[in-house]
């Protein structure tokens, strides 16, 4: 870091150019000696003096450039540290904050390697009463880390401190299904917990907040948060089907022989939920130097309607079945690539999935719901990717998808109104 030069910083482009300046003057006094001495010496002593004076621009040259490399480091090296120093630091609340994707989670972004490393940030941790004294260990261990950026850590159980001007709200929290319980039980307990949560949004944080739901049902918690929180526009809210985009992307590489970031533009439809559609038929896997259909690149297409989609629906409970608790690391991770995205785009050409609301889709989805689609990110603005083409096969596991997000809708906006 210390030993490259940004010229983006305008203090250093300057520097820059006087440097160069004084080059330009050294070969110019050069030139005004050479013709003095071209005028004045003999022929043997101007080839001399022509050889003194070349020596000595020659050192002139490496001393400026040696203190052009070594200074203007360390002044960009300040400049940037000053700059950190100033920056007005965002707003971050972590709900569920006592928990285990919370724990995974909390590092990265404390450290800038979620909203960037010259950014400051203030890191508010909200859980229920009976998990403060966790949350006071949670902050000893965030200030024991002595990380430059975080700013502080505010343990709380109240909303009205917790979503105080927020800038990005990540809501891990929801209630658990217990054994026994039934899916509309669940619901309710939800509805109640995110209708709670999204009129806190709507009274105390800013109006630009952005919010990432990931407590189950994520996508239905989403939509209950949104519809509470009138004046946040609906496009600030989202919840996360990256876990899922991120298992699909590690299924197709380890398949392909090739490492995961030479996978890219999987697709994850619809509901974060084992009814969900992981859609390979515009993936592009790059494998022997070359891109390639990852259909081409897998070359099983049993495969691919087959295992490929069941182990990534029920990748969650093979989890919870393996570890006897639910995935924290990989969602910890998710999260990290869904805010990040958000915050500073998508690459080009690229595209990732998000649950996202429907409104104005070209894929026929019925547009009151949150619902997993390919998008784009420009700007910290979403767009759903329009115009891919859809066969038969994806079309029906794709409304399969969206017939279960419209009862859970249905049956969670019946609790709503209660």
């Amino acid at each position: 870091m210390h030993n490259k030069l940004n010229p983006s910083y305008p203090v250093c482009t300057a520097l820059c150019s006087t440097f160069t300046l004084h080059k330009v003057i050294i070969v110019q006094r050069c030139n005004v000696y050479l013709n003095y001495f071209g005028l004045r010496s003999s022929s043997e002593t101007r080839k001399a003096n022509h050889h003194a004076l070349l020596t000595l621009y020659w050192l002139y040259v490496v001393i400026i450039e040696y203190l052009q490399r070594r200074y203007l480091s360390h002044l960009l090296y300040l400049v940037v540290e000053v700059s950190k120093r100033f920056a007005e630091p965002i707003r971050v609340v972590v709900t569920g904050a006592a928990g285990q994707i919370a724990y995974s989670l909390l590092y990265s972004i404390a450290k800038g390697d979620v909203f960037g490393h010259d950014q400051p940030i203030v890191l508010i941790l909200l859980d229920i009463p009976p998990m403060l004294p966790v949350l006071d260990g949670v902050v000893m261990e965030l200030q024991d880390c002595a990380l430059p950026l975080l700013r502080e850590v505010i343990p709380t159980d109240k909303v009205e401190v917790g979503f105080k001007d927020l800038d990005v709200a990540i809501l891990v929290g929801s209630m658990p299904r217990k054994e026994g319980m039934e899916r509309k039980d669940l619901l309710k307990a939800n509805v109640a917990i995110f209708k709670t949560q999204g009129a806190a949004l709507d009274k105390y944080a800013k109006k630009t907040v952005k919010v990432l739901v990931v407590g189950n049902p994520a996508n239905t918690n989403c939509l209950i948060a949104s519809k509470s929180a009138p004046s946040i526009p609906k496009e600030n809210f989202s919840c996360l089907t990256r876990l899922d985009h991120n298992r699909a992307s590690s299924q197709v590489a380890i398949r392909c022989g090739v490492s995961s970031e030479h996978v890219k533009n999987v697709i994850i439809w619809g509901n974060h939920s084992s009814t969900q559609y992981p859609d390979v038929h515009h993936a592009k896997v790059r494998k022997g130097g070359a891109e390639m259909a990852a259909y081409d690149a897998v070359n099983d297409e049993a495969w691919l309607r087959g295992d490929f989609i069941s182990t990534v629906q029920l990748r969650g409970a093979a989890v919870i079945k393996a570890r006897k608790l639910s995935s924290a690391m990989s969602a910890a991770k998710a999260i990290c690539d869904h805010m990040r995205d958000i915050w500073f785009g998508t690459k080009e050409g690229e595209f990732i999935s998000m649950g996202v609301f429907a409104g104005g889709n070209s894929y026929g989805i019925p547009e009151d719901l949150i619902y997993s689609f390919p998008v784009q990110i420009k700007n910290k603005t979403w767009k759903i990717v329009d115009g891919l083409s859809v066969n038969d096969f994806s079309r029906g596991k794709m409304d399969a998808t969206a017939t279960e997000l419209v009862e859970e809708r249905d049956t969670a906006l019946e609790f709503l109104s209660l």
